[in-house]
């Protein structure tokens, strides 16, 4: 069995007016983006989130969002761990000006020293679970298990799951679905420490950059 990194999806969710701030809202599959100033809601600033997939130590994607962002999601830097030794790093950066640009974010750092949690590791292309005996050993500070689903539906339709290593910055963050110019999705991370069975579930913001993987057989 091989593994292709075969598309990177990304979506942000449109926000309600109500503040004075407005921020530019765009997506790329690079590491910079133009687009249009939406209004924010309160206690929103203008983020950007910044991810690089790779798969066996090469960047097979990246992409790049900026929108309007919850304060508390800034300067967040996170990874996940997959099968087939594909890793998604995750940076955010923000400003809190009206119409300005953040830097762009950093990613952590490699690290191959274990840390002795040892979590399931599969992958589905075309359902929400996946679960095999198979295991991986998680690195650095990636100190959770994992179980990563995404559902998408209108023009673009489909669903995978995938379960592995992941830090605790991103299973830290808050819950929503997001929706775009008729196109829906659903990302869902449940994260346990690994010594127990999966506890606690968290979307990934829309924000947030949204990545699917699928195994070729």
């Amino acid at each position: 069995m091989t593994m292709a990194l075969v598309g990177l999806l990304v979506l942000f969710a449109l926000v309600p007016s109500g503040y004075s701030l407005s921020c530019t809202q765009c997506v790329s599959l690079s590491d910079s983006c133009t687009g249009t100033r939406e209004t924010c809601p309160s206690g929103s600033v203008c983020g950007a989130v910044y991810t690089e997939s790779l798969a066996l130590g090469i960047i097979a994607s990246k992409s790049y969002v900026m929108s309007c962002t919850p304060q508390n999601q800034c300067d967040m830097r996170g990874s996940m761990s997959l099968p087939h030794n594909v890793r998604v790093k995750m940076g955010t950066s923000c400003c809190e000006t009206d119409g300005c640009i953040p830097t762009l974010p950093s990613l952590p750092r490699d690290s191959s020293g274990s840390n002795g949690l040892t979590c399931r590791s599969c992958m589905s292309a075309d359902s929400t679970w996946c679960y095999t005996s198979d295991t991986m050993q998680c690195t650095g500070e990636e100190n959770m298990c994992l179980l990563q689903t995404t559902k998408l539906s209108g023009s673009i339709e489909g669903s995978t799951a995938m379960r592995g290593c992941a830090t605790k910055s991103l299973c830290d963050l808050g819950s929503q679905s997001s929706s775009s110019q008729g196109q829906s999705m659903e990302v869902k991370f449940i994260c346990t420490s690994g010594s127990t069975g999966l506890q606690k579930g968290f979307y990934l913001p829309a924000v947030i950059c949204i990545f699917f993987l699928k195994l070729l057989i």
